[in-house]
């Protein structure tokens, strides 16, 4: 899967994301480092545990570069930035359940302004499943020549 480019310096302002999840009850913070075995919990149980290993590096980052999704006192999404390497968003997930909400896009929208706060220009999104979405979302654009990038020569899955 290739890797896309975004211009941080356009982003979709942040407040108005967070005031729209709000809105439905759902809380978009960073996760606190007490909360790291129930986020990585969640991690393996809806996505993979190769994710839940990637987002413990970001919170080894100060400030924490995991932000959290709550509904009901619950980690219903989390997304992530600078876990596999500087500059990079990603991984991020959201229950099926909370699918179709904006919560992807304000968890997106998160991660991609804390990346602009750490004084980069351009982000990269790191092996891009559904790419019109990022597109749609924050104006992201295909990197040419970029799969497999940097998971391109990783350890085979065990059975």
């Amino acid at each position: 899967m290739p890797d896309m480019l975004v211009k941080l310096y356009t982003l979709p302002p942040l407040g108005a994301e967070l005031e729209a999840m709000r809105r439905q009850g759902i809380l978009i913070r960073r996760a606190r480092a007490y909360e790291q075995s129930r986020v990585r919990e969640f991690v393996e149980a809806k996505f993979a545990k190769t994710w839940a290993d990637e987002i413990s590096v970001g919170y080894a980052n100060k400030p924490s570069s995991v932000f959290i999704a709550i509904h009901d006192g619950e980690v219903v999404g989390f997304g992530a930035y600078e876990c596999t390497a500087r500059g990079f968003f990603g991984p991020t997930g959201v229950d099926e359940s909370m699918r179709g909400k904006g919560v992807g896009r304000a968890l997106l929208i998160a991660c991609l302004h804390g990346l602009h706060e750490a004084g980069y220009a351009y982000g990269i999104i790191g092996g891009v499943g559904p790419a019109e979405f990022y597109t749609k979302a924050v104006g992201a654009v295909l990197i040419e020549g970029s799969s497999p990038g940097i998971y391109g020569d990783g350890l085979k899955k065990r059975s």
